[in-house]
């Protein structure tokens, strides 16, 4: 059997190009594939905002190179000599020339594109709920994204995470932020919505395995936790672990989508339209993907329970009442 470093020494040839690196997962999975062995080449579109990402490999492992989803040329000179290319970037919500289509459809296209003319295998990381015939405009981006990736790169990986979680989330930690001033919390379309939150690090322990070939070509994985949690059950665990006692109250979707409008202009808004109407469906792995081993387990990760991470990082928001979320999308 290879040890540890065996594995890495291998590894120290293969160049794998990480596009969107700089965000919340891409740290995650660099961190696991530097501890692979694997040389890292970060494609953002601010290579000079990457200086935090150097403590996670060994001298001259990680290097950063400017590239933006919208224009292919960039995109395609990222890949040249890159063995694997890993798409991580998405948009939450749409700002300026930042357009869901843009980036989340045909931005990864590009990066298929690309991985298809230097021969390159290819990871795309998708999410749950992706469907080119969904009524909300990201889910529907990230649906024709896979399409697209797929004819382009028909041998890629697709992943699927549900909601994911770890200390600098934008899930969790936008709960307990807002209990910190709300004197309420919404239970949007009275917080029945169904989630399977999946640690960061479990999702790049996937990309890891898709990688090194262990996931099927042309294969679409869903990556959730060992838990399925309604939305009101996970704000009331935000809740508890903070400390804090704050009433949830229903509000009606319709009533929502009305507050979504105004708040959809705020620079990082809370809540959009297209957030409510994803909010209309459950974001769970399949039964389909279940019975195939399209998930997780069928990888060999057995997932981490939010319980085991999330009070890590929520405690602070109990004790000092101030956390400031760091990172941001590629």
């Amino acid at each position: 059997m290879e040890s540890p470093t065996d594995i890495s020494q291998a590894n120290v040839d293969t160049l794998i190009t990480v596009y969107g690196g700089s965000g919340f997962l891409g740290r995650h999975v660099i961190r696991a594939l530097c501890k692979r062995g694997y040389r890292i080449r970060v494609a953002v579109r601010r290579p000079e905002l990457t200086g935090h990402l150097q403590p996670l490999g060994r001298v001259g492992q990680i290097h950063a190179v400017q590239a933006n989803l919208r224009y292919p040329s960039s995109v395609e000179a990222a890949a040249r000599g890159a063995d694997v290319l890993i798409n991580l970037v998405g948009i939450l919500f749409e700002r300026g020339r930042q357009r869901f289509d843009a980036v989340q459809a045909f931005g990864a296209e590009s990066v298929a594109l690309a991985a298809s003319a230097y021969g390159s295998h290819m990871v795309h990381v998708s999410a749950i709920g992706a469907n080119e015939n969904a009524t909300s405009s990201y889910a529907r981006s990230k649906g024709i994204g896979e399409k697209l990736v797929l004819a382009a790169r028909p041998s890629a990986t697709v992943l699927r995470p549900s909601v994911v979680f770890g200390p600098e989330d934008d899930f969790f930690n936008r709960f307990a932020s807002l209990a910190r001033f709300a004197p309420a919390l919404p239970l949007i379309g009275g917080g029945h919505t169904h989630f399977q939150p999946v640690y960061a690090g479990d999702v790049a322990a996937a990309v890891a395995e898709a990688v090194e070939g262990r996931a099927a070509a042309g294969g679409i994985y869903e990556l959730g936790g060992p838990e399925v949690r309604t939305l009101k059950e996970l704000l009331q665990y935000v809740l508890t672990t903070t400390g804090r006692s704050r009433p949830l109250v229903p509000i009606p979707f319709a009533l929502a989508e009305m507050k979504a409008w105004v708040l959809q202009f705020l620079p990082k808004p809370p809540l959009t339209p297209d957030q409510v109407e994803l909010l209309k469906t459950d974001n769970v792995v399949s039964d389909a993907a279940i019975r195939e081993r399209r998930t997780l387990e069928g990888l060999g990760i057995a997932p981490v329970a939010m319980e085991a991470i999330a009070p890590t990082y929520l405690w602070r928001f109990r004790k000092t009442g101030q956390f400031k979320v760091k990172g941001g999308l590629a």
